[in-house]
């Protein structure tokens, strides 16, 4: 795929209007933690309809696609969050949705798909992830709405960037959970355009962290994956066609563990009374390291859709296997 070099403020300025009554805006609330390193903020996400903010990229690339592109369907290769991102869009557009969805997938989010009306095909971790890579899959039909590397999709990502200014005009630092880089890198496009002083930051679990590794070797790298509660983030390695705008605009990568990440998730909830999956959590745990630094720190909570059962075991003080 063709590298992404840049994407422009007007078309997540687009975005934002264009995506109205399909996505919310989400509050930004503080951390009711007193003895943190930073005065953190949590951009709640995990509030949109579908409980993620893949929301917003999904409708604004379906609504540029326009009804003659739509017309056979759409389909979309996701772990859970994007395939209910996909499908909501699909069923208030009333086009027919496919996902393909990785076989460790949580039942909470393969659920949720089924609900939306959206057909599921469950096939191996590897596969999925040439999907990802190859933007194809033969087995479903419609145009594919890719997850990650799509700039339609990273521009409506952006408006989170947006929204966060105009609630924090003198945020220091935001720290977003990376998984492919359409989020951080959509959002770090807005806040780089608007407040250049602003650092953004990726969150990233070591059981994967790509773009850690490559950010130390100067070029795109592979990693060893291991499957974690933490499903929302991590890949195999960084996307090619992600990498120019990861390295441009990313102020660097805070890796957590999956125990800092269960920590984060109970402190949110305990503190602030909000749900967040692995994922959603990262960005709280890289933050409370210090390593975003001491002033005004946004962290984006990404998503809330977690297993009752993984939820109930981190609440007790245990880290899902």
């Amino acid at each position: 795929m063709r590298p992404i070099e840049s994407i422009a403020l007007e078309d997540i300025r687009g975005a934002r209007a264009r995506i109205e009554g399909i996505a919310i805006r989400t509050p930004l609330v503080r951390l009711n933690l007193d003895d943190a390193p930073a005065e953190i903020w949590l951009k709640l996400e995990n509030l949109q309809p579908i409980g993620s903010f893949k929301v917003r990229g999904a409708g604004n690339a379906m609504r540029l696609l326009g009804a003659e592109l739509l017309a056979n369907g759409v389909y979309t290769a996701s772990a859970g969050n994007m395939a209910q991102g996909v499908a909501y869009v699909a069923r208030r557009l009333g086009v027919p949705c496919g996902v393909v969805v990785p076989d460790h997938a949580p039942r909470a989010k393969l659920d949720a798909v089924a609900r939306l009306g959206a057909r599921a095909v469950l096939i191996p971790f590897d596969q999925w992830w040439e999907v990802l890579v190859t933007h194809r899959f033969d087995g479903l039909p419609g145009v594919m709405v890719h997850p990650v590397s799509d700039p339609r999709v990273i521009a409506g990502n952006g408006t989170i960037g947006l929204e966060i200014l105009e609630d924090l005009p003198d945020v220091d630092a935001v720290v977003v959970p990376y998984g492919g880089g359409g989020l951080s890198c959509g959002i770090a496009s807005a806040i780089r355009a608007l407040r250049p002083g602003a650092e953004v930051f990726a969150a990233e679990v070591d059981t994967a962290a790509p773009l850690a590794e490559s950010l130390a070797a100067g070029e795109p790298r592979a990693v060893a994956y291991t499957p974690s509660f933490v499903d929302g983030i991590g890949g195999k390695s960084v996307m090619s066609e992600m990498w120019p705008l990861s390295r441009a605009l990313l102020s660097g990568s805070i890796v957590v563990s999956p125990a800092e990440t269960a920590r984060a998730l109970r402190l949110i909830a305990e503190r602030n009374h909000v749900i967040a999956e692995g994922a959603g959590a990262t960005s709280v745990a890289a933050a409370l390291t210090g390593r975003a630094g001491t002033g005004k720190v946004v962290c984006v909570v990404s998503g809330g859709n977690i297993d009752a059962a993984k939820l109930a075991a981190i609440l007790s003080g245990e880290v899902p296997s």
